[in-house]
């Protein structure tokens, strides 16, 4: 939690508004709206293997957006939405950067909460990897698989970074500690338990050694920039691979932007893992 919050002291209103990125950022609906127009006319251009079956619930689709060469490495994204909203069509514009320079990309949904636990949604991430380890091939991605998302694709790609097919992550903007969000209106759907606090929050999780970046935005809410900070700080106090990487004056729906620029800072951070 940021130092400069009195978590304890704040009202439930105060508690939820720590973590309410929609109201932090006045012109989100209109970002998110030009987001997912993006993507959808990126998925128009690129039809060819779009919503495949991962896994067998309704949202366990992925987008694959195979290079040229089989070989190169993929970028896995994972969507955000407090892991309760949005879905993976909206958010295939993301991976337009790295496909530009001769990536692969693959797009992640999953089921949402309440209808999936964390820990459900967890295992779907992993039966993912699993699943595009093996069949990816026959789709023309064979590479390397580098693992990214943005706020609760964040935490979902911190969290599942030790998968044996992942090769390195970015994690975007995202939440690392999951004790604070009991105390506010998120939980309403998620119902973590104590356990899953626990067993799902990467900053009490044994650190995994290998490359992870952390990106935030400077213009973000106190606890997204401290939980990057302290994720970061726990890593290289390991000795594990990873930059940190403060996006000046990015918010939280403008720092993905970077990601559709084949010169953005994400893109180009990606290129070096």
């Amino acid at each position: 939690m940021h130092p400069d919050l009195d978590w304890g002291a704040l009202s439930r209103a105060e508690r939820d508004g720590a973590y309410d990125n929609t109201a932090a950022v006045a012109d989100s609906a209109a970002l998110n709206a030009a987001r997912a127009a993006r993507s959808a006319a990126f998925r128009a251009a690129h039809p060819e293997k779009l919503d495949l079956a991962y896994g067998p619930r309704p949202r366990n689709r992925a987008d694959l957006f195979p290079a040229a060469d089989p070989a190169a490495p993929c970028l896995v994204f994972i969507h955000g939405g407090y892991w309760q909203r949005n879905a993976h069509p909206e958010f295939a514009c993301l991976i337009e950067g790295p496909y530009a320079r001769g990536w692969s990309a693959a797009v992640l949904g999953y089921t949402l909460a309440p209808d999936a636990s964390l820990t459900e949604i967890a295992r779907e991430i992993h039966a993912a990897l699993d699943w595009l380890a093996a069949d990816g091939p026959a789709h023309g991605i064979a590479g390397k698989l580098v693992l990214s998302g943005w706020s609760a694709g964040g935490h979902l790609t911190a969290f599942a970074l030790a998968h044996p097919a992942v090769a390195a992550g970015l994690a975007i903007s995202g939440v690392f500690e999951l004790g604070p969000l009991r105390d506010t209106a998120l939980n309403e759907k998620l119902m973590l338990s104590d356990s899953e606090i626990v067993a799902l929050s990467p900053l009490r999780l044994p650190v995994v050694q290998k490359p992870l970046a952390i990106a935030y935005g400077t213009a973000e809410l106190p606890p997204l920039m401290s939980d990057s900070r302290d994720l970061h700080a726990r890593r290289a106090a390991a000795g594990a691979p990873g930059a940190l990487i403060p996006v000046p004056g990015a918010n939280h729906f403008t720092i993905v932007l970077q990601l559709q620029n084949p010169d953005g800072v994400l893109t180009r951070q990606l290129l070096a893992l």
